[in-house]
């Protein structure tokens, strides 16, 4: 049986560009990361990406999580990965637990862009599409440094670099 999955991509470090005119790196209006990633992936899932926002999850607001919201309700997939920054894939995250409850959605991002160094963002995205294929129930969930878990139990330790699972008092 063929997957479905929904691929909203916002921008984030994962697509950020150097753009040699400015000296700078940019995010473009584009989903090349993505499609470079998804081409070596099984035909046994069938992907759908739509480009959504296109900027540094630092310059987000309500109304970009609300364009995101109303994206992912415009389409029938049940399984939906968001590729996102890194800064407040959390904020995102949280919009998002709140309006949906019946589809299994995973916001995954790098912390380095993939046009420099395409490891972090590439394994982050398999790790949250193999995940998706695993038993679990409809949430929210956040694939970050070999991570994969709820949205709210998982946090950037921006003193290091990584996320981290948040430690429970079990």
């Amino acid at each position: 049986m063929v997957m479905r999955l929904l691929i909203i991509n916002t921008g984030g470090t994962f697509n950020k560009i150097y753009q040699k005119v400015q000296g700078d790196l940019i995010v473009p209006n584009s989903n090349v990361a993505i499609e470079q990633i998804v081409k070596s992936f099984s035909n046994e899932i069938e992907f759908n990406i739509i480009g959504k926002v296109f900027k540094d999850s630092l310059d987000m607001k309500e109304e970009d999580r609300e364009i995101i919201y109303k994206s992912i309700l415009k389409e029938d997939a049940k399984h939906i990965i968001i590729i996102h920054g890194t800064d407040t894939i959390d904020l995102t995250a949280n919009y998002l637990a709140e309006r949906i409850k019946d589809r299994k959605i995973i916001l995954t991002g790098a912390m380095v862009p993939i046009s420099i160094q395409p490891m972090d963002g590439t394994l982050n995205f398999g790790v949250a599409l193999g995940f998706l294929q695993s038993n679990i129930k409809n949430g929210v969930y956040i694939s970050m440094s070999g991570i994969v878990t709820e949205y709210n139990q998982i946090y950037k330790d921006r003193e290091v670099g990584v996320f981290k699972k948040i430690k429970s008092d079990d």
